[in-house]
């Protein structure tokens, strides 16, 4: 038997919960569709048209914390979107949430991202600010890459993706970055967001410090000794003190830490949902405070680890290292371009009428990888 449109639709009412965003509710894409086929629904075909895209293909080669090259275990940007989506579908099936659209924002996370990290964005939003434009923001450029620099039909550009899909790209932070708040001004600001985008943002936070620690350690940047002070990290004991010896204790830990933040996760959400009385999409819309959380306590745990994060993983000499060669490399293609933007891809050159050649340029480099980066970097006479 096969389940069109109606049906799965059908099968959308009886299994979510009433607060969930469901497809058939649907504000719709910015240009009409013939769809070929009827056997997806709208946020199924949003999540097939991002997997598929360029951009998400090129986040195997792009950091995460180490410089992709570095070793065969380290997360990469995509590996991190992976495990990011999986902790969202998880939270999503447990509350009632429409589980494809959680996946969809958690796969479009990062499709923005510069090359070489959270180093590689710090200098292309100062060289774009060197320039007189409005600087460089990665949750700005994935919204910029899924409606202008990807191209799923002829006639326009951008993949036309669902209103929903767009609003939770947008507004994927909890705590909105300078000039977040002008883009989520084009998607109801007056809306708080979605449970499924609430989900992909928390799922995003939770992933990723669990997974830079675990790489850290793996690394050997960050010692056991150190992480021991961590109260999250004694949350999670081993059953028997020998097994801490065992080649693969930091792994299970690992994995059990995610686990207790998944389950803090449902736990405290879902109270915060009783609390509220929360029961239909409208009055998750009209909530001014998140719903998607961990307890305080638990936030304050994270809040230490973060911390520690920073001070023993992010500011690593080994690691700034990494970012200081990174500066270095985008800055030299940045301004070699800049000076001869003959020398860019006609592709490129076209859209300086559009959106000018410091922004195009932008977009160019911040598409790359970190490989073809140091690629160009080589080729325009890099040392």
């Amino acid at each position: 038997m096969l389940y069109d449109q109606e049906a799965l639709s059908a099968r959308e009412k009886v299994w979510l919960a009433g607060y969930a965003t469901r497809s058939e509710g649907s504000l719709g894409r910015t240009h009409p569709e013939v769809e070929l086929g009827s056997h997806r629904t709208a946020f199924q075909r949003d999540r097939d048209r991002v997997i598929h895209s360029s951009a998400f293909r090129r986040l195997e080669y792009k950091t995460q914390v180490f410089v992709n090259g570095e070793g065969d275990h380290y997360r990469t940007r995509l590996t991190h979107t992976l495990e990011v989506a999986q902790v969202a579908r998880s939270l999503a099936v447990a509350l009632g949430l429409h589980e494809t659209l959680t996946e969809t924002l958690a796969l479009a996370h990062d499709l923005g991202h510069p090359p070489f990290g959270h180093g590689g964005e710090a200098t292309l939003d100062q060289l774009m600010r060197e320039a007189g434009e409005d600087g460089f923001e990665h949750n700005r450029q994935a919204l910029r890459v899924v409606t202008e620099l990807e191209q799923h039909a002829l006639e326009y550009s951008g993949l036309n993706l669902c209103f929903e899909t767009l609003e939770g790209i947008a507004k994927h932070e909890a705590t909105r970055a300078e000039g977040a708040a002008s883009l989520a001004d084009r998607f109801r600001p007056e809306w708080r967001p979605s449970l499924e985008a609430q989900v992909a943002n928390v799922a995003d936070e939770t992933a990723y410090v669990v997974h830079d620690l675990d790489d850290g350690l793996r690394s050997g940047l960050i010692r056991d000794l150190e992480v021991a002070e961590l109260r999250l990290w004694r949350s999670v004991d081993l059953p028997e003190a020998a097994w801490s010896e065992h080649p693969a204790a930091r792994k299970v830990r690992s994995s059990r830490l995610l686990g207790y933040l998944i389950e803090d996760l449902l736990a405290e959400t879902e109270q915060r949902l009783r609390r509220g009385a929360i029961t239909s999409l409208e009055q998750v819309r009209a909530c001014q405070v998140p719903l998607v959380g961990h307890r305080s306590e638990t936030s304050a745990e994270l809040e230490q680890l973060r911390g520690f994060l920073g001070e023993h993983l992010y500011r690593h000499p080994r690691v700034l290292k990494q970012v200081y060669r990174a500066e270095q490399v985008l800055r030299a293609i940045f301004v070699a371009y800049a000076q001869r933007p003959v020398m860019l891809p006609k592709s490129v050159q076209q859209r300086f009428g559009a959106v000018g050649l410091a922004r195009a340029l932008c977009d160019y480099v911040a598409g790359m990888t970190d490989r073809f980066a140091f690629q160009e970097f080589e080729v325009l006479g890099g040392a």
